[in-house]
């Protein structure tokens, strides 16, 4: 490839860039319409719904489903604990564990709020076939998946930052 063009980057053809543009004005859309009315923010969105969607969990493992650091999340979980939608407690098994669990007003809440996450999904996919949706989400877990790999192969940590 020329110089010149490998020293160029086309934003609209830039696969970070892509996702991150649409994952954010979904994640505004959400936030301002239906998480905002709630105190929410989109990362506590995140632990509310992982929770609904996997039960309770040591908060360790739910840092890794919401891709949120355990500082963050630690912070976020006692927030919810003060709303009353998350329980936490110690582990019977180990007292350095932290087991979290949705309470019942906040899976009331999920449950209201998972038709406009729907809607939203949908408003977002509209002139993409379902089969074409299938495989966007597809290659977006293995492309999720490659990146954890190789940040675990180099010892390089997470990072928050959008490309």
């Amino acid at each position: 490839m020329p110089r010149n063009l490998q020293s160029r980057l086309d934003l609209g053809d830039y696969l970070p860039y892509l996702v991150n543009r649409v994952g954010t004005i979904v994640a505004e859309r959400f936030g301002a319409e239906s998480l905002a009315p709630h105190g929410l923010s989109i990362a506590m969105w995140r632990v509310i719904a992982a929770l609904s969607a996997n039960g309770g969990q040591r908060q360790i493992d739910l840092a890794d489903l919401t891709s949120i650091d355990a500082s963050t999340l630690s912070r976020l979980v006692t927030r919810l604990v003060r709303m009353g939608l998350v329980t936490r407690a110690r582990s019977a098994s180990s007292n350095r564990e932290v087991l979290v669990a949705l309470s019942a007003k906040g899976s009331a809440l999920v449950a209201r709020l998972i038709p406009a996450a729907r809607d939203i999904e949908t408003d977002a996919a509209a002139g993409v076939s379902p089969e074409e949706l299938a495989v966007v989400k597809r290659c977006l877990r293995r492309m999720y998946a490659n990146m954890k790999s190789r940040n675990a192969a180099t010892g390089v940590g997470p990072r928050r930052l959008a490309v």
